[in-house]
């Protein structure tokens, strides 16, 4: 069920126009800076969109003008785990790395402990109410998320169309809190 899930999400958000890709996008970035977890935060581990995920570069750096911390994950192919770096220059900083998403250029690397992290933006392809989610398949972010404070939120940013009745979680899943869409806001605690 979770792959085919995964499949036609996939397909229905690629065959999304670029200019709603956009326009959703910062609908979600201006309900994340009217959150409460946004003003709360200090350390922000945000990640680098691709493949028509929810765009967050006017996000990052929004943050980063804010005075916020802002952490990006690097990931370690081999051992399927994530390293965060601190990115500062979003511009001049990233080049293509694991996968082809973006990551620090070698020279940029800032290495952060998971533990500094306050706040968390958790990408994927689908989402329920529940806060469970459907990734693409390697367990990076669970593994990661049981590295954090279990007291930080973790949020999930999603477009409409990625939202499941059902994300059939699995006992290693871990939900998210907040789950942020171009025309929602859903607190999975309730």
């Amino acid at each position: 069920m979770k792959k085919i899930l995964r499949k036609e999400i996939l397909e229905a958000r690629k065959s999304m126009d670029p200019v709603d890709v956009s326009s959703k996008s910062d609908s979600i970035a201006d309900a994340l800076f009217g959150s409460e977890f946004y003003r709360d935060s200090k350390v922000i581990m945000a990640y680098i969109d691709f493949r028509n995920e929810v765009k967050t570069k006017r996000f990052i750096k929004q943050a980063v003008a804010d005075g916020k911390r802002v952490v990006i994950p690097i990931s370690v192919v081999e051992t399927r785990q994530l390293i965060l770096s601190e990115i500062i220059d979003y511009d001049n900083e990233l080049e293509s790395g694991a996968y082809g998403i973006l990551e620090p250029k070698p020279e940029f690397i800032r290495e952060v402990d998971p533990l500094e992290v306050d706040l968390v933006l958790v990408p994927g392809v689908a989402f329920d109410e529940k806060g469970y989610r459907i990734g693409y398949g390697a367990g990076y972010y669970d593994r990661f998320l049981e590295r954090v404070r279990p007291s930080i939120p973790k949020v999930a940013l999603a477009f409409e169309l990625q939202m499941v009745e059902d994300a059939c979680p699995d006992e290693h899943d871990f939900p998210v809190e907040y789950v942020v869409t171009e025309s929602r806001l859903i607190d999975c605690k309730k």
